[in-house]
């Protein structure tokens, strides 16, 4: 206290100066109306400011929760699309109002680890089986094809990405139907792939859209990628081979949906009694 005092006293002459230039400054501020009214504006060309850069901070805070909700509604509507359905012709001489049978449910999740420099990448989602994942399940983003879980735990999964050796997916030309298969190329380039036993009667051009056909376990028409080369170097079955430019930007990937064929198990136990009666 005695150092305060000291201090207060050494100081005296400037704190008395600061106390009459804001006394001075509020008598002139408020007692003439042009002042008065610059200053208003200009305090709240401040507040306006302040305010706006922890909305901006706020915004920032809470951006992962509301990717998380986003994500969350896109899952629905995607459930809710007409390609999630598949046509019950039986049932349309019945109950008309059912012909339209529920195939595809969409999970979403959160990228939560990846690879995307490997020979055989993976990606691990914040997503298992207690929210109805399985393995075999396909994988998209908003952009496109992801891959396929090859790996279930309760909370989390493994999914072999697109980005791997073994992956190959059943693909068609999505103007002409032109079927084919699509694998990554042996460069190890993350953005570039191959759709290759095309028929030879196929007229694709550069810039033709790829994307999955009906053989495949995505819903039809999920972008693969579009034709980035006609003559793929990349020698590999009897028809065409052509470079695919992936459509997925995989090392920038935070969110995917994990798809629920709902008509899988019964297609897989039909084939493979199929396959024993051979």
């Amino acid at each position: 206290m005695r150092n305060l005092l000291i201090f207060i006293s050494k100081y005296n002459a400037f704190f008395l100066f600061i106390i009459f230039e804001v006394g001075a400054l509020i008598v002139y501020i408020k007692y003439n109306s042009f002042q008065k009214a610059s200053f208003i504006n200009s305090t709240n060309q401040v507040t306006g400011s302040l305010y706006t850069r922890y909305d901006q901070l706020r915004s920032y805070i809470f951006l992962r929760e509301v990717n998380d909700s986003l994500s969350r509604e896109n899952a629905r509507l995607h459930t809710q699309l007409k390609a999630s359905f598949y046509i019950d012709s039986a049932a349309r001489h019945k109950i008309t109002d059912t012909v339209y049978k529920q195939q595809y449910e969409y999970i979403d999740a959160a990228v939560i680890n990846k690879s995307t420099n490997r020979r055989n990448n993976y990606l691990t989602i914040n997503q298992g089986s207690r929210a109805g994942i399985a393995k075999g399940m396909g994988v998209i983003s908003s952009q496109g094809v992801v891959g396929k879980v090859i790996l279930v735990g309760q909370y989390m999964s493994v999914v072999q990405s697109l980005l791997h050796k073994e992956t190959v997916i059943s693909a068609s030309l999505a103007g002409t139907n032109e079927l084919g298969s699509f694998t990554w190329g042996d460069n190890l380039d993350p953005h570039m792939g191959l759709l290759y036993d095309v028929s030879n009667n196929a007229t694709p051009k550069v810039g033709d859209l790829v994307v999955t056909s009906d053989r495949s376990l995505f819903p039809t028409g999920i972008p693969i990628g579009k034709i980035a080369s006609l003559k793929s170097k990349t020698a590999k079955g009897l028809f065409l081979n052509m470079d695919i430019a992936i459509a997925v930007d995989f090392g920038k990937l935070q969110y995917v949906y994990v798809i629920n064929n709902k008509l899988a198990a019964e297609q897989l136990g039909l084939e493979a009694q199929e396959k024993k009666d051979e």
